[in-house]
């Protein structure tokens, strides 16, 4: 700005001894130096008054997996729907305090009826609150809870007992169920969850009438590290069961897993497919199946527990694994199950990844039950 001012006097003072040719100069170069410091004025003001488009540096982020989250609250997310069922309709019977009279009973016994708990159970339950709380006169949704969850406890923990397991040689565990209720895809969670105990597996296609079984069962196998024994489709499943354990002998195992066909519909034929694979695979192994469990869907509510009786007839159960629990409102089931057959839950499901198959906890169960 000095320049120019200086440069203007210049020009407008008409006693400097300048000709006519010299004033030109002076004006064409006063023009260029004005020209230069506006446009640099322009290009400063303009750079310093525009946002910067450049993208800011991405803050490193760490993704969350339900690996990461916690088993209690991934149960008790997947048992939603069925807590809803279950205590988000008893809650709904309470307003306030009020007396735990015949009118109240008779309503939370429908209501536990209408949740899968099964005649049976809800019996027990109502008469569990009738003789627990009957002196009080004033009740909360808070005390009735607190006493279900105490009775629904004490007939889980009435079923707890110890997976059998040989002193030497594999553990052989037979599983059986219906098709559909995800008994292959069962079998390789269980699987995956011994290999992560750095136990050796190995997986056994007794399912041979369905061909995608055996496929699907060679594939889970190659995905967790485990041999499978497999025949040809429509192959004898007991001679297949028979190469299994003395594969499971042969190569040192820890676990021999056995999946089998779910027919029930032909109910003679699988009872006598069953006794069958039950004698075989005694022969090498005497105590062998040490362990023989049943998989249902909870989906399939109060039918489960037809599929328990039928199945108990065919082959001495000694546990359960209840399936995609967090696809139904119908968990109440489970207690059901457990309270009818005296049976152990071994397993539940609440998802499709091998993590989401956990062994089973009643006090954790009964816990994600209520609010």
């Amino acid at each position: 700005m000095e320049t120019t001012s200086f440069i203007t006097e210049l020009l407008l003072n008409k006693n400097l001894p300048l000709d006519s040719d010299q004033n030109v100069a002076i004006m064409v170069i006063a023009w260029v130096i004005v020209s230069f410091a506006g446009l640099w004025a322009y290009l400063a003001l303009k750079t310093s008054a525009t946002p910067s488009t450049s993208k800011p540096e991405r803050q490193p982020t760490s993704k969350v997996t339900t690996e990461d989250i916690p088993w209690s609250i991934r149960l008790r997310q997947g048992l939603e729907k069925t807590r809803s069922n279950l205590s988000g309709s008893l809650a709904k019977l309470f307003q306030g305090t009020q007396q735990l009279d015949e009118g109240l009973l008779e309503k939370i016994h429908e209501t536990l009826y209408k949740a899968d708990v099964g005649t049976r159970t809800a019996d027990r339950l109502v008469k569990h609150l009738g003789k627990s709380l009957a002196a009080n006169t004033e009740l909360s949704w808070q005390d009735i809870q607190e006493k279900l969850k105490e009775e629904i406890n004490s007939i889980f923990a009435a079923t707890v007992s110890p997976i059998n397991s040989p002193s030497s040689g594999p553990q052989v565990i037979l599983i059986v169920g219906v098709n559909g209720v995800g008994k292959t895809t069962t079998i390789a969670k269980i699987a995956s969850q011994f290999t992560n105990e750095n136990k050796k597996v190995l997986l056994c296609a007794a399912d041979t009438y369905r061909a995608a079984a055996i496929d699907q069962l060679k594939v889970w196998g190659e995905r967790i590290g485990a041999e499978v024994i497999a025949h040809q489709p429509g192959s004898d499943p007991a001679s297949v069961a028979y190469d299994g354990v003395k594969a499971a002998i042969a190569r040192n195992a820890d676990v021999l897993l056995i999946d089998t066909a779910g027919r029930l519909h032909n109910k003679k034929e699988l009872m006598a497919e069953l006794e069958k694979i039950n004698r075989v695979i005694g022969k090498d192994l005497p105590e062998a199946p040490h362990e023989s469990w049943l998989v249902i869907d909870a989906t399939t509510g109060q039918n489960a527990i037809v599929q328990i009786q039928a199945f108990d007839e065919l082959v001495k159960l000694s546990g359960l694994v209840v399936t995609k629990l967090d696809g139904t409102a119908k968990g109440g089931v489970v207690i059901a199950a457990a309270d009818r057959f005296n049976m152990p839950i071994r397993y539940i499901g609440v998802g499709e990844k091998a993590t989401d198959l956990r062994p089973f906890d009643g006090s954790d169960y009964a816990n994600s039950l209520f609010d």
